[in-house]
C-alpha cells in the first residue's frame, strides 16, 4: 500500500502519547505488528497487554482497557491480522478479534468475546452482522 510506504512505529512522550495523536498507558506492554494505522484521540491501556498484528486499522476516539477498574476484570486484547475497529468503538479486556474481522463504528466489545475471522459485528453489546466473503 502506497500510504504504508514510509511506514515506522510510533514514538511515545513521557505520557504516552504519539505524535499521531493517539495515547496508550503502559506501552511497554504494546506491541504492534506492521502499517498499524490508528487514528486520533484513540486511548489504549495496554497494563495486561495488547497485539495488533499487521495491516490491522483502529479508528478514531476508540477505546481498548485491558483492566476494567468497575468490576476488576483483565486480560490481553489481540487483533489478529488485517482486523478493522470502527471509530468511537470500545473494546474490553480480553477480547481476541480474528483475521480480517470488522469491528463497525460505535460498537462495544465486551469482556471475553472472540471474534472469528473474517466476519462483520457491530452494536451494543457487538454481534456477528454478518460473513466476509473473500
Amino acid at each position: 500500500m502506497t500510504r504504508f510506504k514510509d511506514w515506522k512505529p510510533p514514538e511515545f512522550d513521557v505520557d504516552g502519547y504519539t505524535e499521531y495523536g493517539w495515547r496508550c498507558q503502559h506501552h511497554e506492554n504494546l506491541r504492534l505488528g506492521k502499517n498499524v494505522d490508528v487514528g486520533c484521540y484513540s486511548y489504549l491501556n495496554a497494563k495486561y497487554g495488547i497485539i495488533i498484528e499487521d495491516e490491522c486499522q483502529i479508528g478514531s476516539h476508540c477505546s481498548l482497557y485491558t483492566e476494567s477498574t468497575i468490576d476488576g476484570k483483565k486480560g490481553l486484547i489481540l487483533l489478529k491480522k488485517n482486523a478493522c475497529v470502527g471509530t468511537h468503538s470500545t473494546i474490553m479486556p480480553h477480547v481476541v478479534i480474528g483475521e480480517n474481522s470488522i469491528v463497525a463504528a460505535h460498537s462495544f466489545v465486551p469482556f471475553s468475546m472472540s471474534i472469528p475471522p473474517n466476519e462483520i459485528w457491530g452494536g451494543v453489546p457487538a454481534r456477528k452482522i454478518k460473513e466476509i466473503e473473500r
